[in-house]
């Protein structure tokens, strides 16, 4: 008797093969394929209206005497140094306030969450407006306590704190992470803490902050590779402007990529960004295993 080619078990693989090919296929064509390609343009001169010509290692060697490289490099790092943290504490301090399970706690959880799923290019306007130096909400409350006028986004010292304002805006979504941290705790170790006599604030430190510091890390990862690679609030608001004050990383690949059209520069830039987010991320990895506790792990 022959035994059938297509067996069940055969069939129900050939089956979940099918299923996930449309996604893998996808993957292959408008991921993997343009991240290859983006790699070996990167050693070429490439300009998109004329073949990419083979120039090695020129492109990275260039940016060593790139002033816009280094300048775009240095704002970009100032604004994760600033950015990230205050993004960290802003989120825990509003999932420390709506942690409690009082009437409408829900609907001010949905209002800090909401600015999460406005478009960036809403956002930016929005913040824009906001910020205008004649008819913003900004200026009118520092005439209203008596201060003059700012122009928030048209200064080049004071459009980092502008930007880094307008991120801690979308806070909401780090702040959901928090309360899923926060709810995850469990409660018979607060109990066993009241019985013992701890203290509020010992409570706080030694079991809430312990146990939450895998949503730290998840939020701390997170936050790094959003800061590094900030573009569209910037591009709307000031558009790299004023004197070059925001030009940050993402928008110097975009412009050497779409208005200079040096698409080879443009796919090395991308990869340095690349190499220095995976070298964070890796150090992040590494430094976790001292100060992350999972409770299974001890």
């Amino acid at each position: 008797m022959k035994r059938k080619f297509l067996t069940r078990d055969r069939r129900e693989a050939l089956d979940g093969f099918l299923f996930i090919s449309p996604v893998v296929l996808g993957i292959l064509l408008f991921t993997a394929w343009p991240v290859l390609q983006s790699f070996y343009n990167s050693f070429t001169k490439f300009n998109v209206l004329s073949p990419a010509v083979w120039v090695g290692l020129d492109n990275y060697r260039d940016m060593l005497g790139d002033e816009d490289f280094w300048h775009s490099l240095s704002i970009t790092a100032i604004y994760t140094v600033f950015s990230v943290p205050l993004g960290l504490i802003g989120g825990f301090l509003l999932a420390l306030l709506l942690k409690r399970e009082v009437k409408g706690v829900g609907l001010f959880r949905t209002v800090f969450y909401l600015p999460v799923v406005v478009p960036v290019v809403a956002a930016g306007i929005l913040w824009k407006q906001l910020f205008s130096p004649t008819f913003g909400f900004a200026n009118e409350l520092l005439q209203w306590i008596g201060l003059e006028p700012y122009s928030w986004f048209s200064r080049p010292e004071s459009v980092m704190p502008s930007l880094i304002i307008m991120g801690l805006w979308q806070c909401g979504g780090a702040m959901i992470i928090w309360l899923a941290g926060f709810n995850g705790v469990p409660a018979h170790l607060y109990e066993a803490a009241i019985v013992d006599g701890a203290s509020p604030f010992r409570r706080f430190w030694q079991i809430t902050i312990p146990m939450v510091t895998p949503v730290i890390f998840f939020n701390l990862v997170m936050g790094l590779i959003g800061a590094l690679q900030v573009f569209g609030q910037v591009m709307v608001t000031t558009a790299g402007g004023p004197l070059n004050a925001s030009n940050f990383f993402m928008l110097l690949i975009y412009n050497k990529a779409f208005a200079s059209l040096q698409m080879g520069y443009a796919s090395a830039l991308a990869w340095i960004l690349f190499a220095i987010i995976l070298v964070l991320t890796v150090l992040v990895f590494k430094t976790s295993k001292s100060w992350v506790y999972y409770e299974g792990d001890r």
